[in-house]
């Protein structure tokens, strides 16, 4: 089977070319996010969107394609899910939107994320990851009485400007393996704050137990993602979260998982519960708000209490108002169907197996990784284990070539190699082998190109 683009061929974009020329005039950049920018990836102009349903996007110039891209991972059922759509619907024309007064539906939210992640014993309710990771980090730091922060190079934890260093930094200024500095993602940080981070390789235990025992009694929290999303897909390797959980809490340091990608996407409890590995602070969103703009900060009631009596402030006009929360428990409802998870599972497992079958055959070397739904295919022949290891090995060069075929072909997914492809409820098997059919469309083209 395939999908329409691989009938007809890709037409041109040429809708695209004139609409970013004319949002180029009124919006810095030509987009809202810089990761839709020429310079992330989208070159020479990022598509413009028409519509999206379920598993698929069709841009402005009427090109169809399965979409792996899943808006950056928010849309976990798939683009216009019909039971989120419907609450939304129902709230905004039967209720409101906003009131600055708390509703009901808040306190069902909450009971439902307590249930499912295991470390959340009290949330609190937020419009973004940055927001909620900027909160979590404040927590931290009320809660113990100190200031540093352990975070590791190659992660992305938001872009305020206490966590905004060490993204991907160039690695002349980054300072040794084993110690690495802190470097501003860009000006307009200010100098000083870097006084308050410790930057570490994500998968170095000797490194993290080293630095904890250095400056154990100066750190009031350990910040990670448990499974590393922000540069590619690159897994923990075996104890290495047991580890960060000893150490941890052997010095009364408060660990935070930024779930804002893993979180409801590889299990209902997160990555956590996929680990076994409980934090004391976990933030969350794009998995659970259906596409709908929420995220979530939970975890130890001890810790949470420090806002209930305005220790710790967490404001928002827009936290908790009544659109995001009645797509939030739209989207839980469909997630606690039992079996839903396995049959993700299963089927994204398909579409790993088979694309690395027919890349390899055709003689790239590559590496797939992932979880379920979650997944970078990584042309290299070196394992890679922490952000040093995709700058040196990786062949972004080659990710770029089979970005463009596979686009060709009618499948879409983030242009760069340190992103990740995401597989939705919406996904069918239909959809798997047209992929599978696209990959096998796209390997002369990537032959003739890298000749």
């Amino acid at each position: 089977m395939k999908v329409e683009n691989e009938v007809a061929g890709m037409k041109a974009t040429v809708e695209s070319a004139r609409l970013f020329a004319q949002a180029q005039d009124v919006i810095a950049s030509g987009v809202n996010s810089t990761a839709r920018a020429p310079f992330s990836g989208w070159s020479p102009y990022p598509l413009f969107v028409d519509h999206g349903k379920g598993s698929r996007i069709v841009d402005a110039d009427g090109n169809q394609f399965i979409d792996y891209l899943l808006g950056l991972g928010p849309m976990l059922l798939g683009h216009r899910p019909e039971q989120v759509t419907k609450a939304v619907v129902d709230f905004i024309t039967q209720r409101g939107t906003v009131f600055a007064l708390p509703v009901a539906d808040e306190i069902e939210l909450a009971r439902k994320m307590i249930d499912a992640v295991p470390s959340v014993e009290q949330v609190h309710l937020a419009n973004t990851g940055t927001e909620a990771v900027l909160y979590a980090v404040r927590l931290a730091r009320a809660y113990t009485r100190r200031s540093k922060i352990i975070r590791f190079e190659g992660m992305y934890h938001g872009f305020s400007d206490a966590v905004y260093w060490s993204k991907h930094p160039p690695l002349d200024k980054a300072g040794p393996e084993s110690r690495p500095v802190p470097v501003p993602q860009g000006p307009g940080l200010p100098k000083g704050l870097e006084d308050s981070l410790l930057v570490l390789q994500w998968n170095d235990g000797d490194a993290l137990e080293r630095m904890i025992r250095e400056h154990g009694e100066e750190i009031a929290a350990v910040i990670t993602e448990p499974v590393m999303c922000n540069t590619g897909c690159i897994l923990p390797v075996p104890g290495y979260l047991e580890l960060m959980r000893q150490l941890t809490h052997e010095f009364g340091i408060v660990l935070i998982f930024d779930e804002v990608i893993t979180g409801f996407r590889i299990a209902l409890g997160g990555a956590q519960q996929y680990y076994g590995v409980v934090p004391d602070l976990t933030v969350m969103a794009k998995g659970f708000g259906g596409g709908f703009p929420i995220a979530a900060l939970g975890g130890k009631k001890e810790i949470m209490q420090l806002v209930a009596d305005g220790t710790v402030s967490m404001a928002g006009t827009y936290s908790g108002n009544g659109i995001a929360v009645s797509a939030a428990n739209a989207t839980l409802n469909f997630l606690t169907t039992p079996g839903i998870y396995q049959q993700l599972f299963d089927r994204s497992q398909r579409l790993m197996r088979g694309i690395g079958e027919r890349l390899e055959s055709a003689g790239f070397e590559i590496s797939i990784v992932g979880i379920g739904p979650l997944f970078q295919v990584w042309f290299t022949s070196s394992p890679i284990r922490n952000y040093r290891d995709a700058i040196r090995h990786a062949r972004r060069d080659r990710f770029r070539i089979w970005w463009e075929e596979m686009m060709k072909q009618g499948v879409l997914f983030h242009p760069d190699a340190f992103e990740n492809l995401f597989v939705s409820f919406a996904h069918t098997d239909i959809d798997v082998e047209c992929t599978l059919r696209a990959v096998e469309g796209a390997l002369p083209e990537m032959h003739r190109r890298l000749r």
